[in-house]
């Protein structure tokens, strides 16, 4: 190695890497290069044959410090944008606000004057570093020089142009003062050449792209059955579709740049859309048939988005979509109307519900097990805009992580032992265009915690094992019986996705804060058990106002269950309710334990196996895996031979099966048929 020797000082160890990189691409190994950071601390004054600074603001830090000798020769670099990540940039549209994140104030107004100089001079940069205070809520992208760790959470989309690199001048004066620029001004100028070259590039493969999507577009546009209008805020046409033209009747060959009003003759629908403040959907007449007309803004509000369809093929559509999903399970089963109770708790989380449930607003509802989260989430779906899309629930403690994310986020052919051929569609794409309930967030990991954060940021997701990215639109609500803030505080859960999930929040009540709506639940119960004759004394319900009900409304139907059972089928009475050891949490006896901890506990994908159980010991047939798997077919739990094996070893821990060898195969215990008894199975 040569014995020229360079000191290179930066503020942060990231810069200091990349510079030095940046350097060793023109030196080679000629020249031995030793980095400094003023961040992770210099011990004694640097004094090497030359010293290279990143910057006016490191040098004039180092002077401060008396780390740096004025003497010693030094070069203050010239710093640049790198050409390698300026055609993001470009792509971004034109005026749309974006932040510029650095680590200081001086640093980020400096990044923003250079892309200005460079012609990048559409966009309303904002500069953020830390300790700024501004807000970030109606931003979306932020562009950052490798600090992306500064970046705010609530940021969408992040565009890492990475550390600004020397300049060509400051180069080409680091060459000459190690006596080398003779040698190396070839390298130089072909190095910078292959820069601006690859950038023309791709500049121009993306111009193409976007040529190709355009021509693509308005072919699917042209063949859709339904009509399609855009046009801008001045009422002037941006897109008319074939299917349009149709129902709406007009010869006019040319119709895109032209005014509404030279285009549509209907008062009543120009009025519709020409009206910025009517954005609901509508039904109107055209020329004697019934259409409904719908509109969205786009682009900020700086276009309008109409579809035009047949009210009858709406109707239909609509219908068929409902039924296919009723079909395969993925429909929400509850409305409000089912939340039963009329007390002010109860009454004025309904309330909230309704509100929130009809915004798009990402939901997480806490509240303890047995309150109904799922029923909540079930609510917030049918009252949404989404009602007619699907529903889809998946509980994050009944699934190992790797196979939880598995089901989320589906996987290709290939992707690990055992996946299917041709891979498999993950929730969260059978959820497009719906909602998506993840009951027990609390008790997913870290890592599958920064997969459902870039969810929510990007509303993209990636099947496992796969390279391409898939767009979706989906709705999610979480629910979770811990307390999320103290497991952020614990590090147990990401702060970022915690804020992200709780843009609407519910807490649900527990019964014992609404005792006064036991006897309507308790009517309830006895009309879902068609067992409406029965009477329930006054002595019963004013005894089972004492109790505590750590298991809330789920302990009270398992409780009524019991008493249902014990009684003579005509009243309940004292005598029907199970002995106080029953509500006692960790004193419930052998006989009773079914109803007070096992019940509990059993996910809608257990019970789908407890009957793909009973079903098959009906048949008189060996029950197997590959058996129960097969039953479990066509599901939204749709759950493998392996899968059913882990859930069956789990069911007969608790005992609620037997796995037996010979001709039986696994079948029910007592406690099992007890359980499929309490949740409505004759």
């Amino acid at each position: 190695m040569s014995s020229v020797k360079v000191a290179l000082i930066a503020g942060s160890e990231k810069t200091m890497i990349d510079l030095i990189k940046q350097l060793k691409e023109y030196t080679g190994d000629e020249v031995e290069v030793r980095g400094y950071s003023i961040d992770t601390g210099i011990d004694e004054p640097i004094s090497e044959g030359l010293v290279i600074i990143s910057s006016q603001l490191a040098k004039d830090e180092l002077v401060k410090l008396g780390l740096l000798d004025l003497n010693t020769e030094h070069i203050v670099a010239r710093r640049t944008i790198s050409y390698d990540h300026l055609d993001k940039v470009v792509e971004i549209p034109q005026n749309t606000k974006v932040l510029l994140v650095n680590d200081v104030e001086r640093s980020s107004v400096g990044v923003i004057e250079h892309l200005k100089s460079l012609g990048l001079d559409t966009l309303e940069y904002i500069a953020y570093y830390p300790g700024c205070s501004i807000d970030v809520s109606d931003i979306k992208i932020a562009i950052t020089p490798g600090e992306t760790d500064k970046v705010p959470s609530t940021i969408e989309q992040v565009i890492d142009i990475e550390s600004r690199i020397m300049d060509f001048q400051t180069i080409t004066q680091i060459l000459n003062s190690l006596q080398i620029l003779n040698q190396k001004s070839g390298l130089l100028s072909d190095h910078y050449l292959r820069k601006i070259i690859n950038i023309a590039k791709r500049l121009a493969q993306s111009r193409n792209k976007i040529l190709e999507l355009n021509t693509h577009l308005e072919n699917v546009i042209d063949d859709l059955s339904q009509g399609v209008l855009v046009y801008d805020q001045n009422g002037r046409i941006i897109v008319f579709n074939e299917s349009l033209k149709n129902i709406i009747s007009t010869s006019q060959s040319v119709i895109v740049g032209k005014p509404l009003k030279r285009v549509i003759n209907n008062s009543d629908l120009l009025e519709y859309l020409l009206n910025p403040g009517e954005v609901n959907e509508k039904i109107m007449n055209l020329d004697g048939i019934e259409i409904v007309v719908s509109k969205v803004l786009t682009n900020q509000g700086k276009a309008v988005l109409t579809s035009f369809k047949k009210l009858k093929a709406a109707i239909d559509e609509t219908d068929r979509m409902k039924r296919e999903f009723i079909s395969r399970g993925l429909y929400a089963k509850y409305t409000l109307d089912d939340i039963i109770g009329s007390s002010q708790a109860i009454e004025k989380v309904k309330g909230i519900t309704e509100k929130l449930g009809k915004s798009e607003l990402t939901m997480l509802i806490e509240g303890e097990s047995g309150t109904g989260k799922e029923l909540f989430a079930s609510a917030i779906h049918n009252v949404s805009r989404r009602h007619n899309g699907p529903f889809l629930a998946v509980n994050f403690s009944a699934l190992p992580d790797d196979l939880i994310e598995s089901e989320l986020f589906g996987y290709e052919e290939g992707a690990f032992t055992g996946a299917k051929k041709g891979g498999k569609v993950g929730l969260f794409e059978q959820a497009d265009g719906g909602t998506i309930f993840l009951d027990e967030i609390g008790d997913t990991s870290l890592k599958l915690q920064a997969r459902l954060l870039r969810v929510l940021q990007e509303k993209e997701i990636m099947r496992v094992g796969g390279t391409n990215i898939k767009s979706i639109d989906v709705r999610v609500v979480a629910a979770t019986n811990k307390d999320l803030h103290e497991m952020v505080n614990r590090n147990e859960f990401r702060e970022d996705l915690y804020y992200r999930l709780k843009m609407g929040y519910l807490k649900l009540p527990p019964l014992r804060d609404r005792k006064s709506d036991i006897p309507e639940i308790l009517r309830y119960f006895a009309e879902t058990e068609m067992v409406r004759s029965i009477v329930i004394e006054d002595d019963v319900i004013n005894e089972l106002k004492t109790y505590d009900w750590l298991g809330n409304v789920r302990e009270l139907r398992n409780t009524f269950s019991y008493m249902l059972a014990v009684s003579d089928g005509k009243a309940i009475t004292l005598d029907s309710i199970p002995d106080r050891s029953f509500f006692k949490a960790g004193s419930i006896s052998a006989e009773n334990r079914i109803f007070a901890s096992a019940i509990h506990e059993v996910t809608d994908e257990n019970l789908l196996i407890l009957r793909a159980i009973k079903t098959i010991n009906e048949r008189h047939e060996r029950c197997g895996r590959e058996k129960i798997s097969e039953l479990t077919e066509g599901t939204m739990f749709e759950m493998s031979p392996g899968q059913i094996r882990n859930r069956l070893d789990k069911l007969e821990k608790r005992g609620l099966v037997l796995k037996k060898k010979g001709k039986h195969g696994t079948i029910l215990t007592k406690d099992g048929l007890r359980i499929l008894m309490a949740n409505g199975d004759q």
